[in-house]
C-alpha cells in the first residue's frame, strides 16, 4: 500500500479510525467493559485499554487523530514544482557534466543548492517518490557495441540456432 501523505494513513482512514475511538469513548462513559468494547469494535483489548487511559486523562478530545505521522516535508508545493522542473531540465543543465543520469547524490546536491536545505540520500528518495519520480536502473552497454552486428545476429544467427 502506498501512503498518500508520505507515511501512515490517508486522511479518510485516519478519520475512520478516530470515529472508532470516539465510539469507544461513548461506551467508556456508559461503563461498558473493555473486553466487550474490543469485541464490538473488533480490535484488540490492548488498544481499548490504551484508549481508555487516554480518555480518562483527557476526555474524548484526547482520542482525536493527531494527523499524519513522521516529519513534515521541508519543501512546500511551489518548491517541489520548481524541483520537478529542474529535474526535467536534466543533470547537464545543472553542471553535472555530460552524464545524463540523476543519482540520489546529485539530486540531494541540487536541492541543497536550490533551497539551502540538506536531505539524506534516503530522504531524497522519499522526496522523489512523492513528486512522481521512480528509480530507473540504466542499461550498461559496452562502448564498442556494434548495433548493426547485433541486429544481424538477431535476424540470422538466433533463428538458425532455435531449429
Amino acid at each position: 500500500m502506498r501512503y498518500p501523505d508520505g507515511g501512515g494513513l490517508s486522511a479518510r482512514r485516519r478519520a475512520k479510525r478516530e470515529a472508532v475511538r470516539r465510539q469507544a469513548a461513548g461506551w467508556f462513559a456508559e461503563g461498558v467493559s473493555v473486553p466487550e468494547i474490543a469485541a464490538r469494535l473488533r480490535v484488540s483489548q490492548t488498544a481499548v485499554y490504551g484508549w481508555r487511559q487516554q480518555w480518562r486523562a483527557g476526555g474524548e478530545d484526547a482520542l482525536a487523530s493527531k494527523g499524519p505521522g513522521g516529519s513534515r516535508c521541508r519543501l512546500d508545493e511551489p518548491r517541489l514544482r520548481r524541483l520537478a522542473e529542474a529535474l526535467d531540465e536534466g543533470p547537464a543543465a545543472h553542471g553535472f557534466g555530460d552524464d545524463q543520469r540523476w543519482t540520489l547524490a546529485r539530486v540531494s546536491d541540487l536541492i541543497a543548492r536550490m533551497f539551502r536545505t540538506r536531505y539524506t540520500l534516503r530522504g531524497t528518495s522519499y522526496l522523489l517518490h512523492r513528486i512522481g519520480w521512480s528509480v530507473q536502473v540504466p542499461k550498461h552497454r559496452p562502448v564498442e557495441r556494434d548495433e548493426g552486428a547485433v541486429m544481424t545476429w538477431r535476424r540470422e544467427v538466433w533463428p538458425a540456432g532455435k531449429r
